[in-house]
Parts: C-alpha cells; sequence; structure tokens
C-alpha cells in the first residue's frame, strides 16, 4: 500500500504541497474553504503530518514539558492523564519529568528540556521563584497549584472547603484542633495552613500548629505521634497521603476514629476513599486544573506578550467517616 504523502494529498485537492503544508502548520494563512478541504482530504487518505518536517517548518517540536515533583503522590497520575489529554486534543505530545521530591532537582530538569519542548505546565513546583523564572527563561510556562508573579497559572483554591469542614466539626463540639503543617518548600502547604489559621481566628477554637512534617504515609505517622501530645480531638492533615499515616499510627495506638479524634485531608486522592474509615477532604477538580493548564499554555505560546492570567478553581468539601462528634471529657 503506497504512503500517502503532502503531495498525493495536494493533487486529490488540486492545489499546491506549500498549501497543504500551511493547512497543518500556519493555518491562518489559508483560506477556510481550503484548509478545510486540504484537512478533510488528508483525513480520507489516512495522511498523517510529519512531525519532524512541522518542526522544521514552523520551530515548534509540537511537545510540551510536564514537570512533577514526586510521581508517586497518588494526586499527580490524575492529574498528568487531564493534562495529557487536553494536550492531545491540541495535537501535542507531552515528555513527562520527575523531580522525585528534590526541589533543588527542578530548576536543572527545566533547563535540559530548553529547545526540546514548545512550552512547560509545572505541576506544584517547589523552586523558589527566582530559581523557576531563571531556568524557565524565554520558555512558555503555566504552574498548576503554585503562584509566582509574572507566570500563568491555575491553582485549586481549598479555603473555602476547609473552612466549611471547618465549621462542621465546630458543630460536632470540637474546641481544640490540630494543624498538621506540610513541606516549608510547598506553596500549597502555606496556603492551606493559612485558611485553617483564618477559620481558626474567626471560629474562635485553639489551634495547636506542627511540623512541618513530610508529605507522606511515614510523615503522618510522625504527625500523629505529635497531635497525641496536644488535646486536640480533631486534625488537619497537609493531604490525604499525610492523613492516611494518621489514621494508621492512631490505628495502632488504638485510638479511635472518629470516637476518639477526627481526621481531614486534603486532595481526595483514590486512597482517601479506600481507607477505614473513609476520609473527610477536600475534593480538587484534576481534569479541570490539567485542561485549563494546556489552554493557557496555548495563549502563552501563541501570544507571548499577552499579560500573565491567574486561574483559580474552587475545591469542594466531602464529608466521610473519618470526622465525627467530639469525645466527652
Amino acid at each position: 500500500m503506497q504512503r500517502v504523502t503532502i503531495y498525493s494529498v495536494a493533487q486529490a485537492c488540486g492545489v499546491s504541497s506549500s498549501t497543504v503544508s500551511r493547512a497543518f502548520t500556519r493555518p491562518d494563512l489559508v483560506n477556510d474553504e481550503v484548509r478545510q478541504r486540504v484537512l478533510d482530504t488528508a483525513a480520507q487518505m489516512g495522511y498523517r503530518p510529519n512531525r519532524s518536517a512541522r518542526a522544521t517548518a514552523t520551530g515548534r517540536t509540537g511537545m510540551v514539558g510536564l514537570v512533577v515533583p514526586d510521581i508517586t503522590n497518588p494526586f499527580l497520575p490524575p492529574l498528568v492523564r487531564a493534562v495529557q489529554r487536553a494536550a492531545g486534543l491540541a495535537e501535542w505530545s507531552v515528555l513527562l519529568v520527575d523531580a522525585e521530591g528534590n526541589a533543588a532537582a527542578e530548576a536543572r530538569l527545566i533547563n535540559q528540556l530548553q529547545g526540546q519542548v514548545d512550552g512547560l505546565i509545572l505541576a506544584s513546583p517547589r523552586a523558589r521563584p527566582d530559581a523557576l523564572r531563571e531556568a524557565i527563561r524565554d520558555l512558555p510556562a503555566v504552574l498548576i497549584n503554585r503562584e509566582v508573579s509574572g507566570l500563568p497559572s491555575v491553582v485549586c483554591d481549598t479555603a473555602q472547603a476547609l473552612s466549611k469542614i471547618g465549621d462542621q466539626l465546630l458543630q460536632l463540639g470540637h474546641r481544640e484542633v490540630a494543624l498538621l503543617g506540610g513541606p516549608v518548600d510547598s506553596w500549597a502547604a502555606g496556603q492551606r495552613a493559612a485558611a485553617v489559621r483564618n477559620w481558626a481566628v474567626g471560629a474562635g477554637v485553639v489551634l495547636d500548629e506542627l511540623g512541618p512534617f513530610d508529605a507522606s504515609f511515614e510523615g503522618g505517622r510522625d504527625a500523629a505521634d505529635h497531635m497525641l501530645r496536644t488535646g486536640a480531638t480533631a486534625a488537619f492533615a497537609f493531604d490525604d497521603v499525610m492523613a492516611c499515616g494518621v489514621l494508621a499510627e492512631l490505628a495502632a495506638r488504638d485510638v479511635a476514629v472518629p470516637g476518639q479524634r477526627s481526621v481531614v485531608g486534603c486532595d481526595d486522592v483514590l486512597m482517601a476513599r479506600m481507607v477505614t474509615p473513609s476520609l473527610s477532604t477536600v475534593t480538587a477538580p484534576t481534569d479541570q486544573l490539567g485542561g485549563v493548564a494546556v489552554d493557557l499554555l496555548h495563549r502563552a505560546i501563541d501570544t507571548p506578550s499577552a499579560r500573565a492570567e491567574a486561574r483559580t478553581l474552587p475545591g469542594r468539601p466531602v464529608l466521610r467517616g473519618s470526622t465525627g462528634p467530639a469525645p466527652s471529657r
């Protein structure tokens, strides 16, 4: 079977090969009717643009880099899938890079992507703002769950959802609550801690701030040990992974949840629904985060001079089995 080329498509359409090329690489330069005829004919004939040739013609690779801080974090695989799905609709391939929990490595990894991708999506990066800007340079980039001045971003606002869960804890009789802080280099940890602090002040409850702790299962077990040294009857963990570690440590010490302590996570990863008791948490709109990030990157690539846009998507409170009435004193 003869391979379909740009020349056979051009012959079938009655146009030049350069017109077919522009229909795929510079559609703005081709009449709408002609472009659609070329695209329809190409699809019928089974033609697929040569990515290398397109890169030569346009100076673009058709690939975007997605840098994640730690692929073992269960929040990230659904986000990677959402980004890949949205990028596929835009005819982009995704090059996934894992920083392996090393904030200092992020800038080096971003530097290595220079010249290989058309743009970057950085999920919850932990590097310092100046280090990020220096590594990114002129490469279009979008941040997910991190805000840095001058860079487009999309974040999940957990403040209102955490406050609503806090109000529910208050109604359940909890008057002393622990805040189990996440890593110091995590922007999200700072935002979530601030939200819990603000709620606690408004609610008039005692807040025991503990940590920082590692954003891991073992970090959660350590956090539970510290929590039990306080009078807190409920705890806000930085994320669901840490919260699951808290549940495990409390169970190991025969501390009933929710009978003696209540535990709240954040992100609503799959394990939050699989543990016993199931975890009260904040659901992040993962699919939307990925889709908006790709949309913002499109704009950053097509209009480099455009103002950096920051979008915020709301988190949603979910109450499950890990929260209940405060124990009687």
